[in-house]
């Protein structure tokens, strides 16, 4: 049945004609844009995960800017180090020249002092944006990542790196654990040894100076990493037995048993003393203008080169977890950029090739329903 008011034709090619513009439409807009889902509408789950994903590719990219800044001010630290660590090898030759009796020591000394000065600047000078990790105790955290759990849950991961402090000033004595209370008088010239003791006790930091003092002679030993209280009164006793005349020094465990077996009087002087947490403000009071001096320097200054070796070893580790962590970020980044394109960039390739489609079968259905709509003008033949 033909019908005057309702064209059935020209309605299936009215709606046809519709859903090919709606379809041609959307593949444009997927072209301009790049994306095939490029808000919610286009599918709401697939927006859902790329929105979180380039979210945290957001934060990566933040991420590395901290990593990057951590590594500046690591490296700094590092390259300090290792600075302070040739001084300090200059120093023992220095301090290797003045055990001779016919050099002059205060030549020496005045380029020890020199060198002392010269560490100090380096020390106070190391610091990137105003953060030295050269000074001052406790740590820094690098924000390395953000972790996301499976219910959505972030949580920032850190690198934390250990401040050394390797200033040669500010360092803070610490109160003596143990005294040594009979001082050797052997005033009678007898040959009985007469035997003093102190306790070392405490926890021992890398870096710090123990001394024991006789007289106007001090005595050094630096704490290396891993000693306890055991080493330090071992390597405080091979001091004293090595430096001091008639006095030996034996270690058991924390304690040290000095014996004097000579007819003079020795003053091993009134305390073991743990004197800087600094680790190197011993240096400051390197002095070689005495033989004495000369020879208690030389005990020393190889624990402040290891001083400045540890800093500079710790450092460059630190340097070199900062960088793969950063690689690491960076290659996470891309590969989440990935993903995203993935789940919603355009096929180009296949977009161009609907696009055309689609434009010949809009081009047919605007001539089918040309032909639709002149099917009333049929009507009208019959009533001429």
């Amino acid at each position: 049945m033909s019908s005057l008011l309702t064209n059935e034709s020209s309605l299936i090619a009215l709606t046809t004609l519709r859903s090919i513009n709606k379809n041609l439409n959307m593949v444009q807009q997927q072209i301009s844009t790049g994306k095939s889902v490029s808000n919610a509408r286009d599918n709401a789950s697939i927006w859902a995960v790329a929105t979180v994903m380039q979210s945290d590719v957001d934060s990566f990219s933040a991420i590395s800017d901290s990593l990057n800044l951590g590594a500046s001010t690591v490296a700094v630290a590092r390259g300090a180090s290792e600075q302070v660590t040739s001084l300090l090898q200059e120093m023992k030759n220095l301090v290797v020249a003045a055990q001779e009796d016919n050099v002059d020591r205060a030549k020496i000394q005045t380029d020890v002092d020199q060198l002392t000065e010269q560490i100090d600047s380096i020390v106070g000078a190391a610091q990137f944006n105003g953060l030295n990790l050269l000074s001052g105790t406790g740590s820094v955290s690098i924000l390395a990542s953000l972790d996301r759990a499976a219910d959505g849950t972030v949580t920032a991961s850190e690198i934390s790196i250990a401040r050394d402090d390797i200033s040669v000033t500010g360092g803070t004595a610490v109160t003596a654990t143990g005294t040594i209370t009979d001082p050797a008088s052997m005033a009678d010239g007898s040959s009985t040894p007469t035997t003093a003791t102190a306790v070392i006790a405490g926890t021992v930091v890398e870096g710090e100076t123990y001394n024991i003092t006789n007289g106007a002679d001090t005595y050094y030993y630096v704490a290396r990493a891993g000693d306890g209280v055991n080493e330090v009164a071992a390597g405080l006793a091979g001091v004293v037995g090595t430096n001091i005349t008639d006095v030996a020094a034996a270690a058991a465990g924390d304690t040290i048993t000095f014996t004097n077996s000579g007819s003079a009087a020795v003053d091993l002087g009134s305390s073991v003393t743990d004197s800087n947490t600094s680790g190197l403000a011993a240096v400051a009071n390197i002095d070689v203008t005495s033989s004495a001096g000369a020879t208690s320097a030389l005990s020393a200054i190889e624990g402040f080169i290891q001083v400045g070796i540890d800093a500079a070893a710790a450092f460059g580790s630190a340097q070199k977890r900062i960088d793969i962590q950063n690689e690491f970020i960076t290659t996470l980044s891309d590969s989440m950029k990935l993903g995203i394109g993935a789940l919603t960039d355009t096929n180009m390739e296949e977009a161009s090739a609907r696009l055309q489609s689609l434009q010949v079968q809009q081009q047919l259905g605007i001539q089918t329903l040309a032909i639709a709509n002149q099917r009333p003008q049929v009507l009208l033949g019959l009533f001429q």
